[in-house]
C-alpha cells in the first residue's frame, strides 16, 4: 500500500504549494491535473483493500466497524 501513502503525501504537498504561493495558472492547471491522477491511484489502491477484505470474509460482505467500550 505504498503507492497510497505516497500519493496522499504527495496531494499533500500539491496543496500545501497552492495555499502558500500563488503559482501562474499553467501551474495550477499542472498541479491540477497530477492532483486527479493521484487521487485516481488512491482510489484505485483504497479498492484493491476493499476486495481483499471482502475476500478474506467468509461470506462476502463487509460490516461496519464498531467499537465497543465495555
Amino acid at each position: 500500500m505504498a503507492k497510497f501513502e505516497e500519493s496522499i503525501k504527495e496531494l499533500e504537498k500539491i496543496v500545501k504549494s497552492l495555499e502558500d504561493g500563488e503559482p501562474s495558472l499553467d501551474e495550477s492547471l499542472k498541479s491540477f491535473e497530477k492532483g486527479i491522477n493521484l487521487i485516481k491511484v488512491c482510489q484505485k489502491e483504497l479498492e484493491t483493500a476493499e476486495n481483499k477484505i471482502k475476500e478474506l470474509t467468509e461470506d462476502g460482505d463487509t460490516k461496519p466497524f464498531s467499537s465497543d467500550s465495555s
